[in-house]
């Protein structure tokens, strides 16, 4: 969107098991389709609104989520005709607005403009500039000795894998390499499994996610670590099965007949003929 307006469409043909999705779910799957490309996406559900905050998902659900979690996006109720392109192709009389968050500088020149107190604007302040992941271990990468001596391996065509972009980030396989920080380690275990959208996943799940942006020595070790370690996840998903019985090796007697055991074959069907089987 640009100053309000929708600019741009986009449009495809449902497959045949979207055609048994609900409005709702239709319309969370179109908000779902590229958001990389898209500055404000429409959406025809009055619901979508409060997707973020619903208590209960379905698994469909839960996986778009995961795929626009990492954008800033604001649901914006936008009733009314300001939009009657999109409300035509939909065939809604109103629409919701997804809409991006203006960036930080623009938020604080909005702020300057507003008359409130130094201690608030100094808290809203801190909230803004806060880090994200990415940026924590982009730093974390600089401050890191052990990130040199790959840097040099990568000049000397010795580390094929390894590569460095235009500001000197350095990936692995298309995904970014996490330094030995503990520290940061578990700030990104933390959010990735403790997360609202990703409601406690185990440790298979959690490294497929994981795995897709980050890359670390025993990533997949340190992860089913973290995920056994995890009190919410021992009560929740305890196992509720009897235990088997104890299956152990009989110990080698040192002389025959010295162990003698018996086991009794019922519920045969009957028979004329008699026959006794020892064993």
């Amino acid at each position: 969107m640009q100053e309000g307006r929708v600019i741009a469409y986009a449009s495809r043909q449902l497959r045949k098991h979207e055609a048994n999705y609900p409005t709702h779910d239709l319309e969370l799957a179109a908000s779902c389709t590229r958001p990389e490309d898209m500055e404000a996406l429409s959406a025809g559900q009055h619901s979508l609104k409060y997707i973020f905050t619903q208590p209960e998902l379905n698994m469909r659900q839960r996986r778009w989520l995961e795929l626009i979690k990492d954008y800033d996006l604001e649901i914006h109720y936008h009733p009314g005709k300001a939009n009657v392109v999109a409300d035509a192709l939909s065939r809604r009389a109103h629409c919701n607005v997804i809409k991006a968050r203006p960036t930080a500088r623009v938020i604080c020149w909005e702020m300057d403009e507003i008359e409130m107190p130094t201690e608030q604007l100094v808290e809203l302040y801190s909230l803004i500039i806060e880090p994200t992941i990415k940026d924590l271990v982009i730093v974390a990468q600089k401050q890191d000795p052990g990130m040199a001596h790959i840097r040099e391996g990568i000049d000397e065509e010795k580390k094929a894998c390894f590569t460095l972009d235009d500001q000197g980030v350095l990936w692995f396989k298309n995904r970014l390499v996490v330094p030995k920080d503990m520290e940061l380690r578990k700030k990104i275990l933390d959010e990735d499994h403790t997360s609202v959208l990703t409601m406690h996943p185990g440790s298979s799940k959690m490294y497929q996610d994981l795995k897709q942006k980050f890359w670390w020595t025993r990533m997949k070790r340190e992860i089913a670590k973290y995920v056994s370690e995890c009190d919410v996840c021992k009560r929740v998903k305890a196992d509720h099965l009897k235990p088997g019985g104890m299956l152990q090796p009989l110990n080698i007697p040192a002389w025959k007949w010295e162990d003698i055991h018996m086991d009794f074959v019922v519920g045969l069907p009957r028979t004329r003929r008699v026959m006794i089987l020892y064993g």
